[in-house]
């Protein structure tokens, strides 16, 4: 049993008792944050290329990937991300397996550290078939955070073909899912929202504290 086995929404629903909600934008207008000259050159070199790709890897590596990291470079490294970790919390449960994306509100680069705050689960087409496992493992980081002591009201969660973005929040047993698609380019947006996701205190709708 791992977060593999999770297929589909009803799955989580049922295994962790959850209330999901559908609707639109749960964020609150954030400010666009701009690319940093590096990732702006490396995503017009792979844009095209993962437009004819049908690879998970080639999008996860070609543009989830540098776009997390900018979120990292934007936040002065004060989070970390962790690409294809091992993140087993319950065994008994399926909440165990590999992460395709997680980010911590901790500098800590060796191991994963409470709290995790962002799940980001890489899909080569179909944004649907990710949202089983993705919300199985912010299940599963709701858990570690509070099992380490660190305890967070909101887990955030996305779904990403790299191309297209969209997301999710677990707040104690009640799951929002927004339904509108967030596309890339424009990077400007997309970052803005990503960065407030991974430091904004989720209790506060302030968009300015994490440009400071």
């Amino acid at each position: 049993m791992s977060y593999r086995q999770f297929k589909t929404i009803a799955q989580t629903k049922a295994a962790f008792n959850l209330t999901v909600v559908e609707g639109s934008r749960f964020l609150p207008p954030t400010p666009p944050v701009s690319p940093s000259p590096t990732l702006w050159d490396y995503l017009q070199e792979t844009l095209p290329l993962v437009a004819t790709s049908g690879s998970e890897k080639a999008r996860s590596e070609g543009i989830i990937y540098p776009v997390l990291v900018e979120v990292r470079r934007v936040l002065d490294r004060q989070i970390s991300l962790f690409s294809g970790e091992e993140f087993n919390v319950d065994e008994s449960l399926g909440l165990n397996g590999v992460c395709d994306f997680l980010l911590t509100r901790s500098p800590e680069v060796l191991e994963i550290e409470a709290p995790a705050v962002v799940i980001v689960e890489a899909k080569k087409t179909d944004l649907k078939l990710g949202f089983g496992q993705c919300i199985a493992q912010m299940v599963a980081a709701q858990r570690f955070n509070e099992a380490q002591g660190q305890p967070i009201s909101i887990v955030y969660g996305s779904v990403s073909n790299g191309n297209q973005w969209q997301f999710l929040k677990l707040e104690d047993l009640t799951l929002t899912i927004d339904l509108t698609v967030y596309p890339l380019p424009p990077i400007e947006a997309l970052l803005g929202d990503l960065v407030w996701i991974a430091k904004a205190h989720p209790e506060s709708n302030s968009v300015d504290e994490f440009l400071h």
